[in-house]
This record gives structure tokens, C-alpha cells and sequence, in this order.
């Protein structure tokens, strides 16, 4: 006797390997909508990069090291070239935060605080969609970092120091 199981249905990465936090508010302001997300520092650094994949081909950069008190910005980078900077990045951005990554267009703007905090400004409602389509919970409220610290607390991390200045170096992003 054998049993057959009908197809299953794909059970998508970001619903199987979420954490109980995982969640976002979406709220509309006169012009514009904002999300706040908050999940795992490594699946915020994950979903940040994955979510550039809903921006155009060429977006605008600014970046700001805490620890250092450097900042870059870039217009007009190839959105793929910002994609594959956060993944050389993306172990040190989750194991330190510190960093503030704003990527942004006319239309929308994804940005990843130092407290590895999540949010997205648009002017359209499409994002409440695709944060629902990744497995994402909306809710009213959410719990924010509970180690917020301020601008000058943040401890040296000199090898994403080093990798943030390769990275601006690669993707020729000017002192800001």
C-alpha cells in the first residue's frame, strides 16, 4: 500500500524562519505612507536588502557610519550594486548595527537605522502588500530595541568601519 500527498503548498523562507517579533505598522500620513518593521537583526539586514529588489534600476545612496562619524551619499547607483555591497556587509551589519543605510528613489525610500530597525517611506500603498506577501504580520503597535543607544555610545567596530569605506569606495559614493 502506498500513500500519495497532494502538492504542498511552498512554504516561503521568511514565514518558516521567523521569529516571534517579526511584524510592521503601516500607517498614511497627508502625503505619504510609512512602515516600520522589526524582526531579527540578520533577518532585518536580509529583508532590507531583498526589499531593494522593488526599487528601480538606479536609486539614490546615503549612508552614515555612527561609530565613525562618516557619511556618504551617492545619486543615480546601480540598485544591483547596492544589493551586493549590503551582502558583503551583512554579517558585520547584523552583529554591530550602528550604520544607517537610506536607499531611495522619487517615489519610495527603504532604510536600515543603527538599531537594525526596518522602514520604508512611499508615496503609494504597494508596500503594505509585498510586506504582507513576505510573510510579515501588521500590527498596531511593536516592541522597538530594547539596547537603543544614542548617536555616541555606539562601541569601535573597525572591520565594518573598513568594509563600509570599501563599499563606498566601490560604489563611488562621495563624503557627505
Amino acid at each position: 500500500m502506498s500513500f500519495f500527498r497532494g502538492r504542498q503548498p511552498e512554504t516561503s523562507i521568511w514565514r518558516r524562519f521567523r521569529s516571534g517579533l517579526d511584524g510592521f505598522t503601516f500607517v498614511q500620513d497627508t502625503d505619504h505612507y510609512a512602515a516600520h518593521i522589526v524582526t531579527s537583526a540578520e533577518r532585518a539586514v536580509d529583508l532590507f536588502r531583498a526589499l531593494l529588489d522593488h526599487l528601480g534600476p538606479a536609486v539614490d545612496v546615503a549612508v552614515e557610519d555612527r561609530r565613525g562619524k562618516r557619511s556618504w551619499t551617492g545619486e543615480q547607483v546601480a540598485r544591483a550594486d547596492v544589493q551586493d555591497a549590503i551582502g558583503r556587509l551583512q554579517t558585520s551589519l547584523a552583529a554591530a548595527g550602528g550604520v544607517e543605510i537610506a536607499v531611495y528613489t522619487a517615489q519610495d525610500q527603504v532604510t536600515l537605522d543603527a538599531q537594525l530597525e526596518l522602514f520604508i517611506y512611499a508615496r503609494s500603498d504597494r508596500w503594505l502588500y509585498l510586506l504582507l506577501g513576505l510573510g510579515l504580520e501588521e500590527r498596531t503597535t511593536l516592541p522597538t530595541r530594547s539596547w537603543r543607544v544614542s548617536r555616541h555610545d555606539f562601541e569601535p567596530a573597525p572591520e565594518l568601519s573598513d568594509a563600509l569605506e570599501a563599499a563606498a569606495t566601490r560604489l563611488s559614493l562621495r563624503p557627505g
